[in-house]
Formats: C-alpha cells, sequence, structure tokens
C-alpha cells in the first residue's frame, strides 16, 4: 500500500538536514524560520515549480518522471541508497490502482544453499528481507548464540529492540539499532506489500520507543559489507569484518558471512569460537564405536 506520509516525511528530513551553504545558497542563519532549506529553495535546485514540489511534499508523487526524480535527488544531496528508496516510493505510488495481492517474507531455503553454508569454514547466516535468519552453518549459530537461544527461528531486528541482551551483546548497541531500522525503512519502500515486513514494523513501533525513534529519522540503509564488533558470551570482545551476497536464485534471500583480520585478538577469540563449536558438536554426535556398541547390545 502506498504511504503518502513516507514520502511526505522522507522528503521533509532530508530537506531538513540540509544547510543552504552546502547547495551554494547563502546562508542567513538565525533570520531561517526553518530547519534546513526552504520548499522554494529545493524548488529552485531541481528545476520546478514551487507547486509541483510541494504537491511532491505532501506524497503526491504518483507520475513523477524518472528526470524529475533524479533532479529532486540531486537537490536534496540523496546519496545512491537515498536515490533508490525515493524511486521505489514513487514506483509503489505508480501501483496503486492495481489490484496486487500482499506478499510473505521466504522462509525456505533450498537444500544446496544449506549444504554450502555448512561447507564454509567461516560464520555464515541467511536473511530474508524482514531479517529473519532462515538459515546459518554451525559457526554462524555460535556467533549469534544469545539470539538463537532467544527464538526459534531468530530474527536481528527483534532482538536488537526487544531483547535485553542486545544492549551488552553489540559494542554500539545504538548504531546496530540505527542501521537496523533505516534497513526495514529500505524494504518497507520496496516491497509495501510484504505482510510479514508490516507485521514486524507494527510490532517493534508498538512495543519499543527506541524504534519509534529511530523509525521516524526516516534512514535507508542497504547492507553489504563493514565491521560489527560483538561482546560475545563466551570468547568476550570480538570484531567481525562481514560481507552480504543476494541469492540470485532465491529472491528475497541475502547471504552474509563473517571473518575477522588475521593476526588479531579478533581472529584469536573467532578461532576459540570455531573450536568450542567444533568440541560442542563433537559432544552432541555419537561416536561410531558407541553406535556399533548400541547395536550389538540390541
Amino acid at each position: 500500500m502506498h504511504d503518502k506520509h513516507a514520502v511526505r516525511d522522507f522528503l521533509m528530513t532530508r530537506r531538513a538536514r540540509l544547510r543552504p551553504a552546502q547547495v551554494g545558497l547563502p546562508d542567513l542563519g538565525d533570520a531561517r524560520r526553518v530547519p534546513g532549506l526552504r520548499r522554494e529553495e529545493v524548488a529552485v535546485l531541481a528545476g520546478v515549480s514551487l507547486d509541483y514540489y510541494t504537491r511532491l511534499e505532501r506524497g503526491n508523487i504518483a507520475g513523477a518522471s524518472d528526470s524529475v526524480l533524479e533532479a529532486v535527488a540531486g537537490a536534496l544531496l540523496l546519496n545512491q541508497t537515498e536515490r533508490t528508496h525515493l524511486f521505489d516510493l514513487a514506483r509503489a505510488a505508480a501501483s496503486t490502482s492495481r489490484r496486487r495481492k500482499p506478499t510473505r517474507s521466504p522462509h525456505h531455503v533450498r537444500g544446496s544453499v544449506r549444504r554450502m553454508i555448512e561447507s564454509m569454514d567461516t560464520a555464515a547466516v541467511v536473511q530474508n528481507t524482514r531479517q529473519d535468519i532462515v538459515a546459518a552453518n554451525a559457526l554462524g549459530r555460535a556467533l549469534y548464540a544469545p539470539m538463537f537461544d532467544a527464538e526459534d527461528e531468530p530474527n536481528t531486528a527483534r532482538f536488537a529492540f526487544l531483547d535485553p541482551r542486545a544492549q551488552s551483546f553489540y559494542v554500539d548497541w545504538a548504531q546496530v539499532r540505527r542501521m537496523t531500522a533505516a534497513m526495514l525503512r529500505m524494504e518497507a519502500g520496496r516491497n509495501p506489500l510484504d505482510a510479514d515486513l508490516t507485521r514486524l514494523i507494527g510490532e517493534l513501533s508498538t512495543r519499543s520507543s527506541e524504534f519509534r525513534k529511530d523509525w521516524a529519522a526516516h534512514h535507508v540503509h542497504v547492507h553489504e559489507t563493514g565491521k560489527k564488533i560483538f561482546c560475545h558470551p563466551e570468547v568476550g570482545e570480538i570484531e567481525v569484518e562481514f560481507d552480504v551476497f543476494e541469492l540470485v536464485g532465491d529472491q528475497g534471500l541475502r547471504l552474509a558471512t563473517y571473518g575477522t583480520e588475521p593476526g588479531t585478538p579478533s581472529a584469536d577469540a573467532f578461532a576459540l569460537l570455531a573450536s568450542l563449536t567444533m568440541t560442542d558438536r563433537q559432544a552432541r554426535t555419537p561416536s561410531r564405536s558407541n553406535i556399533h556398541a548400541s547395536h550389538e547390545a540390541d
């Protein structure tokens, strides 16, 4: 469903964050009555009339041409992720007149994908668009142990905002929260008919004041690569490098892998976690001799 409020608030928050000097306009300081740029200034920078830009900012974005959207994106100094989000919002608005069925976040992972991640010697998880972890190898489950302890199908957004342990698990919990909300905001613009995603956003909005604050900022983000620092309950602080890959054959699923820089304390902690994971798996797997003895007893 097209949400005019999402369009309005996204454009208003992007406009409010800019200072005139950033776009080559004189800064009148305290004489300005509104934070950031005025609507008429954005209209001039984008090369459209004030009336037309005002209608866009009120959420009437359906029918806006690509060239107009590009001009507005340029005037507001949107980055590539924000540009994509603006086009997603316009695409959703253009499709409101069509009868479309709600979609569902994918939860099924092909056996070949499961076998692939199990064969990896680094931590790996597969997530859907609403941040459910739908598959993980043993080291991936060990890395996110508190999350797997909490739920049968863990969800990184629900853990970050609703589980008190997240505040100590993530060294920079506030940053993780903001990025998590921004990723959900990006997906909501891309998949406005995803019933599972809508339900999760509603749950977080009801139960978490931190989510309501981060959601209201209208930031958007795409997780591709970077670093995270965990305070792991078993091995202590560990900084991991992650990379995210789209599973081309499984629309809506992404593979995330985690590793550490060699020769660092984090690499030692990661190796210890891998060792503990292997020991735990061996302890839970009957040996061949025990299986043979059991068969003889039968």
